[in-house]
This record gives C-alpha cells, sequence and structure tokens, in this order.
C-alpha cells in the first residue's frame, strides 16, 4: 500500500496541470477576498455602512474550490491520455498503472488518498491567505476569528475535501475531463446552478454543494434547515455513493 501511495502522489505532482490547479487553488479565494474587503471598506469609508455586513472570507473559500476540483479530475483522466504523447509508445498510462499494481481496489484507494491529501494542504493555504488579506485590509473592521471559528474552518477544509472526491468519483465513471470539468466548475461559479435550483424546489438543498458549503457558510434565503453537521453528512454520502458506483464500474470493464 505504501507503495502504491508513494506512486499515487508522483503521478499527480508530476503533472503539469497540477500546478494550474495549484495556483486556482490558491489564489482564487484570496483575491476574491481582496476585491470584496476593499468594496466593504470603501463602503465604510463613506459612511454607508459603519461595519463589515457579513461574515468576509468565508463565502470567498467556497470558490476556491475550482483548484481541487482540477486535482480531482486530472487524477483520473490522465490515467486514460495515451503514452505516445509524451514517451512515443501506445498505449494509455492506466494500462502501466495497473500492470504495476493490479489490485483495482487498491490502485483508487491510493488515488483518493493521494487527491484527499493534496486538496486538503490546498485548502489550508488558501484559508490562511484569504483570512491574512482580510485582516490586512479592513484591519479593526475585518471580523474577528474566535474559537466558534475553528468548527466552521474546519469546514471549509472537509468541503474542499470532499468536492475533489466527488470530481474524482464523475471522472472514475466518465473516464476523461471534459464533463466534469465543464459541469462542476460552471456549478462553482459565481452564480451556482444548484443555488438556482433552490428558488425551484427545495429538494436541490441536498445537492452535494448546496449540502456541504452549510458546513461552513450559513445561506440564509435557500429555504434549508440542514445544520454544518447536516449538511456535511448529506454531502460525505453523495461522494460516497459515487465513489462505490464508480469502484463498481471501474472493477468490472474494461481498461
Amino acid at each position: 500500500m505504501k507503495k502504491a501511495l508513494a506512486a499515487e502522489f508522483s503521478k499527480l505532482l508530476s503533472l503539469p496541470t497540477i500546478w494550474i490547479a495549484v495556483v486556482v487553488g490558491i489564489l482564487v479565494a484570496p483575491a476574491i477576498a481582496v476585491i470584496r474587503s476593499f468594496q466593504e471598506l470603501s463602503e465604510i469609508t463613506k459612511g454607508v455602512q459603519t461595519a463589515v455586513e457579513y461574515p468576509i472570507g468565508f463565502e470567498e473559500l467556497g470558490f476556491g474550490v475550482m483548484g481541487v476540483i482540477i486535482v480531482g479530475i486530472i487524477a483520473i483522466s490522465s490515467e486514460y491520455f495515451t503514452e505516445s504523447e509524451e514517451s512515443g509508445s501506445g498505449g494509455r498510462q492506466m494500462t502501466t498503472s495497473l500492470t504495476a499494481n493490479p489490485s483495482r481496489i487498491r490502485f483508487l484507494l491510493s488515488k483518493a488518498t493521494a487527491v484527499a491529501t493534496v486538496s486538503a494542504i490546498l485548502a489550508i493555504i488558501a484559508i490562511i491567505l484569504t483570512m491574512i488579506v482580510v485582516q490586512i485590509i479592513l484591519v479593526e473592521h475585518a471580523p474577528a476569528l474566535g474559537i466558534t471559528d475553528i468548527s466552521r474552518l474546519i469546514g471549509v477544509v472537509c468541503y474542499w475535501v470532499l468536492t475533489a472526491l466527488l470530481a474524482l468519483g464523475i471522472t472514475i465513471l466518465t473516464r476523461h475531463a471534459a464533463l466534469p470539468l465543464a459541469v462542476l466548475m460552471l456549478n462553482s461559479s459565481v452564480v451556482t446552478v444548484t443555488y438556482l435550483l433552490t428558488r425551484i424546489t427545495s429538494l436541490a438543498n441536498y445537492l452535494p454543494d448546496m449540502a456541504g458549503i452549510r458546513m461552513f457558510h450559513e445561506i440564509e434565503d435557500a429555504g434549508s434547515t440542514l445544520t454544518p453537521l447536516g449538511g456535511g453528512a448529506v454531502m460525505t454520502a453523495w461522494v460516497a455513493a459515487l465513489l462505490l458506483i464508480g469502484t463498481i464500474t471501474f472493477c468490472r470493464r474494461d481498461v
């Protein structure tokens, strides 16, 4: 298992696209936080408002998941590249990977562990940078972070990891990056499709991203009574189901 894990970390970190994921994951949330912090500071300076009116920093971290979505997708989709693209041989990377690690379950478990670990690290870095820029720009106007916020920060990390594993699970089923990348990246943009669906039916609150984001961010007008713990449980169930279906499919089909 240790060799399989080492191999998956090595493959993931050797992909050129991983560095795009790292940059997006680390910089998107802080960049949005910078813009919104200056907007809030401007409103306070003009006297339009006397304090920051929402917990700035946490909402922005919800957009940073675009980086870990890329991580989850490329971890599997890269296995379906033909080696001729890099080495001149005619086979897929997947064939080579399964030759070195014949157990498909162990192969996927190692890959999921690598994806989760990298995503957790990116989340922690993004949290630190986002909260720092908010404090630097807003100074005394910045929302104070206390003991009660620790659970929310843990929720951010869990949300990022679960989102990456969700992307991994979908890509196991599709084999290629185009569909999961288009769907998940679009839904992680400024106006999410799943959020719009909550205006049509309250059942949309139980979709993975809408449930999971409640681990650290309250959506007041979505019409849901999900608690942070409940939201995390719902998202975990979605991810577990997708990974289970993906694993069964992967083990039964030809490479």
